[in-house]
Order: structure tokens, then C-alpha cells, then sequence
């Protein structure tokens, strides 16, 4: 058994070596085996990233051309839409250009016409001289006439000669404006006139109130005349009762104090109850309700205009002046068609629209208070609009629309315009009776200084006057020149709203009887 188990172990430590070569060589074909196939593995991975490469990359190309396509037809389309504006620039400017061409050779036309009338009058001037010349040496032949005489009586012809030319000459130059200028300015006033049709009502320094009797004159006077002291005290209204049936006059300067005065009044008639204490409560409400009606006046010319953003105590003056009248203009009713007016001008002529109806809107607005404070109403109304920090434009317009100052922008010279047209128009402003024919004697006078005047009739309210002149004084060519010249003295010595008509009438008769 012992020898067994020896012969065992000898056996076992010899084939030990040999068990182990065997395992050896067994593990490396195992791991060339495996080594083999992890290359095989790796070189078919390797061509499927080829492939997967070679695949991407043509993917790349076809997205990369794609887009170089896409990106091509937006630069094409970048380039043509370019080019038209290119094109379209081209003809603008070639417009321009032969628009300029246009205006160079209307230009060069005109020089030449004046260029060749120089030349006329230059050959006038040397054909007058050489006249002059022969005239000369034959009234010194014929009439022995001194050179100093002979140059004054050709002088004298030379003169007549002369103006018939002129009188010429301004004839063709006031046709040739009127047909230039006159259509499009007629056009723009007479749409803006057309367009604003504003009512007014004519008022006065007095307010008339009606009683039911002649008994109720009595009564508003009171005892010892307590009741119309009170009425006079509290409100600074004088009331007047004469003889005159059923009513009573209020007079005062201040309208808004003569309208207090006339509804207090109104309202202690139908309430009946007359005396100091009553009185008093009755001018206080009118006074509330005056107050009122020129915050809602204010508001409602806001309103007609379209003037935003005024400041509340500049609505409030603005109401004032529905209580207001000018030549017995109402105030606010001017101003609003004043505001229109301008409004109107403005848009034709493509200005600020809103600006000029502000402006027109407040050119007045001094009036509201020219009675409490000094100054004219134009002064008074630029340091109102200055203290609430109005527009510098606005606040030039109101300073200029009487031209007390120069007017810096268009818009201050429509507001001239529009207040002149509002004033002017017929039927919007009530002249006195002694004014009005004292205009009209001045406009004769004027006209009867000039020589030749035979006659002259100042006519249709004067705003034309006729002169008829000495036919055998006054030549055809000295009728338009006195024109222009008595137009010119008018602009100079009166003051007058609208324009002044002068026509020079000049009438040459031949009779004979025959026997």
C-alpha cells in the first residue's frame, strides 16, 4: 500500500512538467485563438466605421450642397430685389435729373427772353436818343428855342412816352401774378371761409330784462330806493329805469357782472318776494350758475376745436369771453372761427393743424380779463399763456396776430390771416354810425388830392371807391398809375378790415349835332 501511494506521487511529480507544457501550450492556442478572433472583431469594426464614416460624410455633402443651394437662391434673390431698388433709384434720379434739365433750360429760356428784351430796350433807348437828338436840333431850327429849353420840352415828351410804358409793363406784371398766384390763394381761403360756418350774435354794454307790468319797476326799486341800491351794490351793474313800458336796462362794462345782475333780477321777478336779504341769496346763486355756464362754454369750445391738454384755468378765461364782444362780435364765438379758419389754412398748406387751432383758439384770450387788469388785450393774453407755460409758437402768434410784434412762423401769419377774415366778413362786426362815414370821407379825401380827380364815391360800405378823372388831364396810362398810387395812400393813412376796391374811371366823349 505504501509502495503504492510512492509510486503515486513519483508518478504524479514526473508528469507534473508534462501536465503543465500541455496546459501552457493549451492556454496560449486558447489565447491566439481568442487574439485572432478580437482582430478579426476589430477589423470589422474598423470597416463599419469606414463605411458609417464614408456614409456621414456623404450625408455631409448632400446637406452641405443643400444649403450651399439654399443659400445661393437667397443671395440671387438678396441680389435682384438690390438690383430693382438700384433700378428704381436710377430712375428717380434720372427724373430728378431731367426734371432739373427741365427747370436749366426753362431757366436758360427765360435769360434769353430777358437778354433779348435788354436788347429791345437798349435799341429803344439808342432809337429814343437818336430821336431825341433830331427833336433836339429841329426845335432849336424851327422855334429858336434855347438847349436847355429844347431839353425840357423833350424831357417832358420823353417823360409821357415813358410812363405809357410803365403803365404798361405793370399792367402785364399784375396779370401775369394774378394768373399765378391768385387762383390757388383764392382757392385755399374761399374752402376754408366755405367750410366754417360759425353763428354770431350781435351784443352791447347793456342787458335788457322784461317785466311783466310796469307796477314790478316800483317794487325792484324798493322803499327809498333800498332794493335797486342792493341790486347796484352787490353786483357793480348801473340799472336804468326810465320811461320806456316793461323794462329795465342793465349797464356796465363788465359783462359777466351785467349777466349776474340780469339773471338775479329775472329770478327775483318770477319768485316775487323783493328785498335786500332775498336779493342777496339770488346774486349769489346767479353767480354760481354763471360760473357754470363759462366752465361748460370753455369746455364746449374744446370741444368744437378738438384742442386738447388746456390747462383748466385757461378754459375758465376762455369761457369768459362767451360774455365778451368786439364791434359787437361775440368774443368766443371769433375765437372758435378764428381757430377753424387757421385750421383750415393749415391743412392746405400741410402745417400743424392742432398747433394753429390752438393758437387761434387763444388769440383773444386777454380780453377775458382786460377790464380788471392795465394793458392792451394782447399783452395781457402772451403773459397769461406764459404764466401756464404755453407753447412758444402759440404764445408768438398771439403776440403778432395784431402785429404788435413780427410773427416768427407761418402758423403766427394765419393766425393774422384767419382774424383778419373773421373780423372782416360781412355781417360779423357792428361799426358806429359816426366811424363808418368818417371812414368813408377819408377814403374821398384821399382820392380827391390827387390831381386830375374830377370825382370820387367811396361805395359798397367802403370797401371800393370809384374816382372818375379828367379825360383831357389823365391819359389810359396815368388811370393805372394813380390806381396803384391812391391804393398805396390808403395802405398808409387808414386802418380798415378786408381790402379797399379802387377803381379809376376815365371816360372820353365826341359829340356833334347835327343841323
Amino acid at each position: 500500500m505504501i509502495q503504492t501511494i510512492v509510486t503515486f506521487v513519483i508518478t504524479a511529480i514526473v508528469a507534473s512538467p508534462v501536465f503543465f507544457i500541455i496546459g501552457s501550450n493549451h492556454r496560449r492556442k486558447k489565447a491566439n485563438q481568442e487574439l485572432d478572433s478580437a482582430e478579426t472583431q476589430a477589423k470589422k469594426v474598423i470597416e463599419e466605421a469606414g463605411k458609417d464614416a464614408e456614409r456621414i460624410k456623404k450625408d455631409a455633402e448632400i446637406v452641405a450642397k443643400e444649403e450651399t443651394i439654399k443659400y445661393k437662391e437667397e443671395v440671387e434673390k438678396e441680389i435682384s430685389k438690390r438690383k430693382e431698388e438700384l433700378k428704381e433709384a436710377e430712375k428717380r434720379i434720372n427724373q430728378r435729373q431731367d426734371l432739373l434739365d427741365k427747370r436749366v433750360s426753362s431757366v436758360e429760356e427765360k435769360e434769353n427772353v430777358l437778354f433779348r428784351k435788354h436788347k429791345e430796350l437798349e435799341r429803344q433807348r439808342e432809337g429814343l436818343m437818336q430821336k431825341e437828338q433830331e427833336k433836339q436840333n429841329e426845335l432849336i431850327k424851327i422855334s429858336k428855342m434855347t438847349e436847355q429849353e429844347a431839353k425840357k420840352e423833350l424831357m417832358k415828351n420823353l417823360e409821357g412816352e415813358m410812363q405809357q410804358e410803365m403803365a404798361t409793363y405793370v399792367i402785364e406784371t399784375e396779370n401775369k401774378a394774378k394768373l399765378e398766384a391768385d387762383k390757388k390763394a383764392k382757392v385755399i381761403i374761399t374752402e376754408a371761409i366755405q367750410r366754417c360756418a360759425t353763428d354770431h350774435t350781435s351784443e352791447a354794454t347793456v342787458s335788457v330784462v322784461n317785466l311783466p307790468s310796469d307796477d314790478m319797476k316800483g317794487r325792484i326799486i324798493g322803499r327809498e330806493g333800498r332794493n335797486i341800491k342792493s341790486i347796484e351794490t352787490l353786483t357793480g351793474i348801473d340799472i336804468i329805469i326810465d320811461d320806456t313800458p316793461d323794462v329795465i336796462i342793465l349797464s356796465g362794462f363788465d359783462p359777466i357782472r351785467r349777466e349776474v345782475a340780469r339773471i338775479a333780477i329775472e329770478r327775483l321777478i318770477q319768485d316775487g318776494r323783493i328785498h335786500p336779504g332775498k336779493i342777496e341769496e339770488m346774486i349769489e346763486k346767479a353767480k354760481v350758475e354763471v360760473s357754470t355756464t363759462v366752465k361748460d362754454e370753455g369746455e364746449r369750445a374744446l370741444y368744437e376745436t378738438g384742442v386738447i391738454d388746456l390747462h383748466p384755468e385757461l378754459v375758465q378765461l376762455l369761457g369768459k369771453l362767451r360774455y365778451r364782444t368786439s364791434y359787437g362780435q361775440n368774443v368766443l364765438n371769433h375765437s372758435i372761427e378764428v381757430a377753424h379758419i387757421a385750421g383750415l389754412l393749415a391743412s392746405e398748406l400741410e402745417l400743424d393743424v392742432s398747433m394753429v387751432k390752438r393758437a387761434g383758439l387763444l388769440h383773444d384770450i386777454g380780453k377775458s380779463v382786460d377790464h380788471e387788469a392795465e394793458g392792451t388785450h394782447v399783452e395781457l393774453g402772451v403773459e397769461i399763456l406764459k404764466r401756464y407755460k404755453e407753447n412758444e409758437k402759440v404764445i408768438n402768434a398771439v403776440a403778432s396776430h395784431h402785429g404788435d410784434t413780427e410773427p416768427k412762423t407761418l402758423e403766427a401769419i394765419l393766425i393774422q390771416a384767419a382774424d383778419t377774415v373773421s373780423a372782416a366778413r360781412p355781417g360779423a362786426r357792428r361799426e358806429t354810425v359816426s366811424t363808418y362815414v368818417k371812414r368813408l370821407q377819408k377814403l374821398e379825401e384821399i382820392c380827391n388830392e390827387f390831381k386830375g380827380v374830377d370825382k370820387s364815391y367811396a361805395i359798397q360800405a367802403g370797401r371800393e371807391v370809384r374816382i372818375i378823372v379828367k379825360p383831357d388831364e389823365i391819359d389810359d396810362a396815368g388811370a393805372v398809375m394813380m390806381a396803384r398810387n391812391i391804393a398805396s395812400q390808403i395802405e398808409k393813412e387808414m386802418n380798415y378790415p378786408g381790402q379797399v376796391k379802387v377803381n379809376v374811371i376815365r371816360e372820353t366823349r365826341a359829340v356833334e349835332t347835327a343841323k
